[in-house]
């Protein structure tokens, strides 16, 4: 975060998180108006480690009603509901909601089509995998300047394929009603 800071970043509105322990307070302590939201897919992956297959198709409706509940209020009566049907099968469950609860609460404030961009960190897990993959095959790089070249195209050929589930000027509309103060009037 440090890092960040010092390469210019000013402000990070939002940071998605996939429940790495001490990473929330990282940025916070640097970004201070950050909002830190955990990746609700992360989350609910993490759920299911714990719950046998036959009763995955049973319990993910409980999961869906938490995080798609309308308030923060109807989401935790929601997730006190799913702690009562199934809290004594899978108890370790309703604690790790609990336990990242603090970081699940802000997406509750925001309507659907911010929702959409910060319930998970897929897209940009993707991106690093295939960013990844094209730095394995090679075995090294005479520069850094070919390195960057190669990240380049590799960006531009995933460019390609990516189709952006979200709707960027409907997501943008809603953050400039957030956030105002902190955005850009423009699109560029």
């Amino acid at each position: 975060m440090n890092e960040l800071k010092n390469r210019g970043v000013d402000d990070i509105i939002f940071a998605v998180v996939d429940g790495l322990k001490g990473f929330p307070d990282a940025i916070t302590a640097v970004f201070p108006r950050a909002i830190v939201q955990t990746c609700i897919v992360h989350l609910i992956r993490h759920s299911l480690n714990f719950v046998s297959w036959q009763d995955r198709k049973h319990l993910l409706p409980a999961l869906r009603a938490i995080y798609r509940a309308e308030t923060a209020e109807m989401a935790e009566q929601r997730l006190a509901e799913f702690e009562a049907e199934w809290g004594k099968k899978y108890p370790a469950i309703g604690l790790a909601w609990r336990r990242a609860w603090n970081e699940v609460v802000p997406f509750f404030a925001y309507p659907p089509e911010v929702r959409r961009m910060i319930y998970t960190t897929n897209a940009i897990e993707s991106l690093h995998r295939g960013l990844r993959k094209i730095i394995k095959t090679r075995g090294a790089f005479p520069n850094d300047e070919a390195a960057m070249k190669l990240l380049y195209l590799a960006l531009r050929n995933i460019g390609v394929h990516w189709k952006p589930a979200i709707e960027w000027r409907a997501a943008y509309a809603q953050f400039t009603i957030f956030f105002s103060d902190r955005l850009p009037t423009t699109i560029r």
